[in-house]
């Protein structure tokens, strides 16, 4: 089972607003999302169901998986394909691409505040390190 790192609760206390009728699906898709491109590369203590152990790590990842999602509603570009075109033309149809998406053309992308919540003071070295992959 894919793990979720935030609740309802936890995104309606990080953005203020009411939560979406579909959090529990949003939720999940930036959870996996954040896992693939994100919490794999980093270096944590988990339990044995993958979750982070200590408590600043897991708030970290709740408040994360939040702002992607909230990310993604004030783009209104889960899928990454806002930035697929750098010019489009409806009358006669015209298209130009691929855009400046940054991550190429329909590729998404981890917002911004998900990096400003890895990277916090609270998540010292000894608990966390953004972008460390350790093989035992």
């Amino acid at each position: 089972m894919a793990r979720v790192y935030a609740t309802q609760a936890q995104y309606e206390t990080y953005t203020g607003q009411p939560a979406p009728a579909d959090i529990a699906a949003r939720l999940s898709r930036a959870s996996r999302f954040l896992e693939s491109e994100v919490f794999r590369l980093c270096w944590y203590d988990a339990d044995s169901e993958g979750y982070p152990t200590h408590v600043r790590v897991r708030e970290a990842f709740a408040d994360a998986v939040c702002a992607q999602v909230q990310w993604w509603a004030e783009t209104g570009d889960e899928l990454g394909t806002a930035g697929q075109w750098q010019s489009v033309k409806i009358g006669s149809v015209a298209l130009s691409g691929p855009g400046s998406s940054g991550s190429g053309p329909g590729g998404r992308r981890v917002a911004d505040a998900v990096l400003e919540v890895l990277r916090t003071p609270e998540l010292t070295s000894e608990i966390f390190r953004l972008g460390e992959v350790v093989q035992c």
